[in-house]
Formats: C-alpha cells, sequence, structure tokens
C-alpha cells in the first residue's frame, strides 16, 4: 500500500509525538484503539515515507506472518518494523517477535497498532510487559479539530485564578450539539452531510458487529452488538447495572458480560470506575460504562442537534456529560501527571461528581451542566465534596469546576470555578 494519505482536513494527532518519544525508549510500541481513529496513518506519519508498514488485514501478508511469522519478523531488522493489525496475528508472531526483541537491546525495533487491546485478545496469550510501551489513540479531540489547546485538565490542578483567565470561544448550547453529533472519528468529522455521517455510522457498527469482534472471539449473536451498544448509549451518565441491562437485551448476564468486555476490548466502551475516599459512610461502588464518541452515542441514541435542542430531550444532558468527559479522557492519556479518572456519588445521591481526577494526592471534581447559565447552587456537590475532602486531608483539594454551554468563566467560590465547555480545547496544553 502506498504511502499517501486521505483526502480531506489532515489533523495532527498528539499522540504521535508520544509515538516518537516511546520509540526512543523502548524495543517495541503498540498502539491500540477503536477502529477508524487514525491509527494507521499516525503511524504512517511516524514511519515517515521511507519507512514500511506491512498490513496484516493483507491477505497475502497475513498469510506470510503467520506461516513462517520468524522470516516474517527477520526481514524488518535494522529498522522500526510497523505492523498493522496487529490482533489479527497469531501467539506465534508474538512470539517471534518477542524473540527479535530480545536478541538486541536496539530502541524502537517495533511499532504495533491495533483495533484491539490484543494483550487481552484470548488467542494472543503472549505477555510483551517489560520489553513494550502501550498507547491509548481515541476519536479527535476538539483540541486536534481545532488546532487549539488540550489542557485543561493539567490546568485544573492548579490555582484558581489561572483558571479564570482561561480564554474561551463564544459557542452557545446549538453549537455545541452539533460537536456532539459530529463526533471525532476522522470521516464523521469531515462529513458535512448529516445523512451520510448516519450511513457512516451505520457501516461502522455493522463492521464492528459482523467483522472486527468476531475476528478476535467466536461470537454466536452478533445481532446482540448493535443492540447492547444501543442500551449502553440510552444509559450514558447513569450507573452500569448488569443485570438491568440484561434484561433490557433479553439475555442473560453472563453473555452481556461477555460482549461488554469484547467492546471494551475493540475501544468502543471504555469505564469509568467509582471514586471513595471514605467522605460518606456509605458510597456507590458501581461503574460507569460510557460510549468512546458523543457522535457514535448519538447515532445509537437516533438523536440529531435539532432533537436535542428542545430542553426537555432526556438525551440532551447525558449527551453533553459525555463530551466533556470523553474530552477529558482523551487529556489524561496524554498528560504527564497520569491522572486517573473516576465518578462520585453516596447512596442518597447529595454528595456527587460527574468526574474526579486525582494525580498524585491531589483532587479535582468536575461538574457538567447542559445549560447556558450557572448559579452556586449547581456547584452544591461540589462544595460539599471540598468540605470533607479539606476536613480529612487539607491541601488534598484543589479545584471543583463546572463545565456549562455559556460564555464567561467566574468564580462560585473558593476553589470552585464555572467555566464554558469551550475551555475544554482552548486552554494550552
Amino acid at each position: 500500500m502506498a504511502n499517501d494519505y486521505p483526502a480531506g482536513p489532515r489533523y495532527d494527532r498528539r499522540i504521535e509525538d508520544e509515538i516518537r518519544e516511546a520509540l526512543e525508549s523502548a524495543r517495541i510500541v503498540v498502539v491500540t484503539g477503536p477502529r477508524q481513529v487514525g491509527k494507521t496513518w499516525a503511524v504512517r506519519r511516524v514511519i515517515g515515507p521511507e519507512g514500511k508498514v506491512h498490513y496484516l488485514d493483507n491477505e497475502n501478508t497475513r498469510t506470510a506472518a503467520l506461516s513462517d511469522p520468524h522470516s516474517f519478523v527477520e526481514s524488518g531488522t535494522g529498522s522500526t518494523m510497523a505492523i498493522d493489525e496487529i490482533q489479527l496475528g497469531s501467539d506465534a508472531l508474538i512470539r517471534a517477535i518477542k524473540l527479535q526483541a530480545d536478541s538486541s537491546d536496539r530502541r524502537g525495533q517495533f511499532l504495533l497498532n491495533g483495533s484491539a487491546n490484543f494483550l487481552t485478545v484470548p488467542h494472543i496469550t503472549e505477555s510483551l510487559a517489560g520489553r513494550a510501551v502501550f498507547l491509548t489513540m481515541l476519536p479527535l479531540s476538539q483540541g486536534e479539530i481545532n488546532a487549539a489547546g488540550d489542557g485543561l485538565l493539567d490546568c485544573s490542578f492548579t490555582d484558581q485564578d489561572r483558571l479564570l483567565n482561561v480564554d474561551a470561544m463564544p459557542l452557545r448550547m446549538a453549537d455545541y450539539l452539533e460537536l456532539i453529533c459530529r463526533g471525532g472519528f476522522p470521516e464523521a468529522v469531515r462529513t458535512s452531510s448529516r445523512r451520510s455521517r448516519r450511513r457512516w455510522f451505520n457501516g461502522y457498527v455493522s463492521s464492528m458487529a459482523t467483522r472486527d469482534i468476531t475476528r478476535i472471539e467466536d461470537v454466536r449473536h452478533a445481532d446482540l452488538i448493535p443492540k447492547l451498544l444501543r442500551l449502553l448509549a440510552a444509559r450514558t451518565g447513569s450507573e452500569y447495572v448488569t443485570v438491568t441491562v440484561a434484561r433490557a437485551a433479553d439475555c442473560d448476564r453472563r453473555t452481556v458480560d461477555r460482549y461488554v468486555s469484547l467492546l471494551e476490548m475493540t475501544g468502543l466502551v471504555h469505564r469509568l470506575p467509582a471514586w471513595s475516599a471514605n467522605l460518606t459512610a456509605r458510597e456507590s461502588r458501581r461503574e460507569k460504562i460510557l460510549i468512546c464518541d458523543t457522535g457514535l452515542a448519538a447515532h445509537l441514541m437516533r438523536k440529531e442537534p435539532d432533537s436535542l435542542a428542545v430542553i426537555t430531550d432526556p438525551a440532551r444532558g447525558p449527551l453533553v456529560e459525555l463530551f466533556a468527559l470523553n474530552e477529558l479522557h482523551k487529556q489524561s492519556l496524554l498528560s504527564d501527571r497520569q491522572p486517573n479518572l473516576f465518578h462520585h456519588r453516596d447512596h442518597r445521591g447529595t454528595l456527587e461528581a460527574d468526574l474526579v481526577a486525582e494525580a498524585a494526592g491531589e483532587v479535582v471534581a468536575w461538574e457538567v451542566k447542559a445549560s447556558g447559565s450557572v448559579s452556586p447552587a449547581d456547584a452544591r456537590g461540589l462544595r460539599r465534596i471540598r468540605d470533607r475532602i479539606d476536613q480529612a486531608g487539607p491541601g488534598t483539594f484543589r479545584n471543583g469546576i463546572v463545565l456549562y454551554a455559556g460564555t464567561e468563566a467566574f468564580a462560585l467560590g473558593d476553589r470552585l470555578t464555572a467555566l464554558p465547555l469551550s475551555a475544554l480545547w482552548t486552554t494550552p496544553a
């Protein structure tokens, strides 16, 4: 395959610099993430026009890799060997890569990428731990689309005065709803027609259900995959309860757990665990499961900007929340602070945060509001979390942030700040 690039806008992906840096320090670099997020293009840009990528979804290449993996791997000796769709390989291919990597201390021997977390794929059992650096690539962030910053998460661990001085784009709710329904898959972003975008998402879901997931594991009921995705999308913002989903899907609990794990393996969903700092006697321990992209989630829920513009639409709040959480998730993956992300709720629902970011013992709590205005009452939960953390560990709580669809940044109290959603990508990294 020639090293050309797709038509339409090209986006600089921040992970490319991470890949280059990782190749200088590790013998093997692995990039995983959902299909169609741009992993192949990123790898080709890193390898450069003089490099070669071996595509395992090409039948001839895959046959060569599977029939004689050692000769296949040795053919790339001397330069970085890039292998695309590595999850289509085998145990023997992974062992050959391990053997070759162990024969030399040279950095950057292999650059592997795939549409699944292949260390958890059943037929690839060998771990590359200690030899490889693992990176996750997600759909485009708003900062990458707009060639702007993606630095709000890191900034949130600094002083409140800095947060009050962040720049923001003068966007309104209608603008955000357009961005939400567009999502971050490059092909969907390039598509201006809503009808064409719907067709693309239809094809994407169908391909994942009938081809990509079935390549990883034997799936007897592929038609259950789109159904489960729709059910998970409809429960965006809610805690995940397997029994509830199984009942709605009309199948048994074990099947739901297995298929949700496959969806997670392919990057279509990710888990947001519950956070606890012993703030209350009883706290929820249930995780949330989030769709990786709001464009995909809106499509699964059959929502368009026009329908979401109706303030009573029940999907509006959860999709705005998902939009913010996904942007923060993308920022966390490339943050030097390496924060862990959680959600928090006590059993009465009086102490709640849509997101809790924790790094080096410091905490930032977040609320997301699908409205164009914010009052001090909207920070009530954050205020309680702040006060209880201050009592338990003074200096631990850094900031509480309410993201909303307005245009102004202003203080809501001590270390409590209201920020426009666009601050997510207008704050320098």
